[in-house]
């Protein structure tokens, strides 16, 4: 499977803003063929996103997504919508969500499941621990309890996707990723739940892990050759086109 690396641009952008990052990208991405490039902007700009990226190798995401096709549900938007507006990918369960807007397991449960309902997008499920259950040595259950509360049921069909994206929420944000050695651990524990979950066949073939977290060009080399690294999900890093086509080329050579 070929490496990605996706951006989120989180409530950092304005439309104008996000629409001349996205040409920067199509730009700096043009000749970019060794792995898949994702951006990730706001609700309202992924129309225009979506137009201006239209024809190059960067492909459209969505930060969020609603668990229902459609009905009366103020400010939502259905995984439906997402496809027609061309996203390809979408973030489900980051722990932003999780922390500001209370999105529990069963909304992130429910989410997946209407996302795999429509053929060609994929779920990037979030999943990581928080500073007080990292000093209290909880991670480890922590990670097994959301995998298993997110993906427990699924059925993952034919060619179906899904990414998992390891970003521990304490260090988000803090300019600093943890150790390469605690991302391998961590990514080592996910492929181990994952195999207690789907078939090992369906986990080589169709599922991804990916880490986030404070992301640099700096810091990227020391992830790239991993065990069970599939990419990295980028935030602030990814505001700058040209920071990010270097964490780019580093995590696919």
């Amino acid at each position: 499977m070929k490496k990605i690396v996706i951006a989120n641009w989180k409530m950092k952008l304005g439309l104008t803003e996000s629409v001349n990052l996205a040409k920067e990208y199509k730009e700096k991405f043009k000749d970019f063929d060794l792995g898949e490039v994702v951006i990730c902007p706001d609700f309202v700009s992924l129309n225009e996103v979506g137009k201006t990226i239209n024809g190059s190798s960067v492909s459209l995401g969505a930060q969020n997504v609603f668990w229902e096709d459609k009905g009366a549900y103020t400010g939502e938007v259905s995984a439906r919508t997402l496809k027609e507006v061309g996203c390809r990918y979408v973030l489900i369960g980051h722990s932003e969500r999780r922390q500001y807007l209370q999105e529990n397991y069963e909304m992130i449960h429910k989410k997946i499941k209407e996302v795999l309902n429509q053929e060609g997008i994929v779920p990037v499920v979030c999943i990581g621990e928080t500073a007080e259950e990292r000093k209290t040595d909880k991670r480890d259950y922590v990670i097994l309890e959301q995998l298993h509360q997110a993906l427990s049921g699924i059925d993952i069909m034919g060619d179906q996707q899904i990414i998992v994206a390891y970003e521990p929420s304490w260090a988000i944000g803090t300019g600093t990723a943890i150790e390469p050695s605690e991302a391998e651990y961590a990514h080592k524990i996910i492929h181990l739940a994952l195999g207690d979950l789907f078939d090992n066949r369906i986990v080589e073939k169709n599922i991804r892990i990916i880490y986030g977290a404070s992301v640099s060009s700096k810091i990227v080399k020391d992830f790239a050759k991993l065990d069970n690294m599939h990419g990295l999900l980028v935030g602030t890093a990814s505001l700058d086109s040209e920071e990010f086509y270097k964490i780019a080329q580093a995590i696919v050579e």
